[in-house]
């Protein structure tokens, strides 16, 4: 039989209908063709882009690791649900910050947080059920709901009305509560939320997510709530929206991830945690045939990093780690007075560029032509000062875009020394303002 008579094999048309590069895909291509121009030649670009760490995991998670590999049974399948060491150490970490004693049962391992969220989403909907999600949005939460069978309802964070005037805070950007009250109807099936969150620095507050939490209970709607970013917090409290009454609880997943916790985003190891048994049975079986089971070495490993983090206060010392690193980078904005918005957690930040004057004449590639602004912004901002940061944009739906075509959002989990380099480069911004 020759190729020819087996005639065209057609593809998933989820993904062949949509052939637009994806943002990290666009932002990498074009930073790596900046790095050979003119302009950035002998100088070293400054990558601010995607959120992956500049230095190594805590030496002791590396030991941790170490060890583990010397453990033939750390080598071979752990258990679908989790290696018990780790279900073990992560109800004793988390038994505290819900107010009551966690078992086995109330913990599932991921390949990932990501891999988390979509055995979430596998595990509870079927075709035609609605997901709720607030703009800006992870993007992978697009793709997981959908090719889950769901539909995706967008519901608005809205930005501060100065925004592009003065530095704000997260508490200024506010769910729309009016759109998300009418988004709801008989086929909602989740809401997701994620705090701290991506790319705003927001961390909602107890008030919100009371108020968000109420909203799902009356309407039996299940939240997923993302919580990777959960030990990097600035405010005065981190508030967990499964911890607020117990019938939110019963409604509520909760997604934690080592590798934002250990600056080790490659271990691949997430979790999954909920009050409602019965529930996460559902998610387990969804995570067993998505991937059956996660990196055994990792789960060792971590099983033993957590409680070693937890005696040493390593939580409260990158806390206080992330708070310099963010006062060295603001620096530079507060020095040309561009705004920006507080980072309240995680290791984000978006800055507002709509006092840079790029030059009207200035040529961009013709697949910029029709995104955003933020693109564009973006795009020159790499190839005439060589800093990559990325458009959040690409957070939104095509309608709701212009809340944010005047931002860049910037990953700040980088060494001091590479912040310093960043701040440096970024002054040369004030022959264009």
């Amino acid at each position: 039989m020759t190729n020819q008579s087996l005639g065209k094999v057609i593809p998933n048309k989820y993904f062949s209908q949509n052939n637009a590069k994806d943002v990290w895909s666009l932002t990498n291509e074009a930073a790596a063709a900046a790095a050979k121009n003119s302009k950035n030649s002998g100088r070293e670009m400054i990558n601010m882009g995607q959120g992956f760490f500049s230095y190594s995991p805590p030496h002791f998670a590396i030991s941790d690791v170490q060890q583990a590999l010397e453990i033939p049974l750390a080598n071979q399948y752990s258990p679908t649900r989790g290696r018990p060491n780790l279900i073990k150490a992560l109800a004793d970490l988390y038994t505290p910050l819900y107010g009551q004693q966690l078992s086995a049962d109330n913990i599932t391992v991921h390949t990932g947080a990501n891999e988390a969220i979509f055995s979430c989403l596998m595990g509870l909907l079927n075709k035609g059920d609605e997901v709720i999600v607030f703009e800006p949005f992870f993007d992978q939460y697009i793709s997981n709901i959908e090719l889950a069978g769901g539909v995706v309802r967008y519901v608005p964070i809205n930005p501060p009305r100065e925004l592009d005037d003065r530095v704000t805070r997260g508490t200024e950007w506010e769910i729309d509560w009016d759109i998300l009250e009418k988004t709801i109807n008989s086929r909602t099936k989740c809401v997701i939320i994620n705090t701290p969150h991506n790319p705003i620095g927001k961390v909602f507050t107890r008030e919100e997510l009371l108020r968000l939490g109420k909203i799902c209970v009356d309407n039996n709607i299940v939240i997923i709530s993302d919580e990777v970013y959960e030990h990097l917090y600035f405010s005065d409290e981190f508030p967990r929206i499964a911890t607020l009454s117990p019938e939110i609880g019963q409604l509520t997943f909760a997604v934690g991830s080592a590798g934002k916790t250990f600056a080790a985003t490659g271990w691949r190891i997430g979790w999954t945690v909920s009050l409602n048994k019965e529930l996460l049975n559902y998610v387990a079986k969804a995570h067993t045939r998505i991937c059956f089971s996660s990196p055994s070495p990792f789960q060792e490993a971590i099983a033993h990093a957590l409680p070693e983090a937890q005696k040493i206060d390593y939580f409260e010392t990158m806390r206080q780690e992330y708070i310099q690193k963010f006062k060295i980078f603001t620096a530079v904005f507060d020095e040309l007075n561009m705004p920006y918005t507080v980072a309240e957690g995680s290791y984000f930040i978006c800055v507002n560029f709509s006092k840079v004057k790029i030059p009207e004449d200035y040529v961009f590639p013709q697949e910029l032509q029709e995104k955003a602004k933020d693109f564009r912004i973006s795009y020159w901002l790499m190839n005439e000062l060589g800093v990559v940061a990325i458009p959040p944009t690409e957070f939104y739906i095509k309608e709701h875009e212009k809340a944010a075509e005047n931002l860049l959002r910037f990953a700040v989990c980088k060494d001091d020394e590479f912040l310093h380099k960043a701040v440096d480069r970024l002054r040369l911004l004030k022959d264009y303002l």
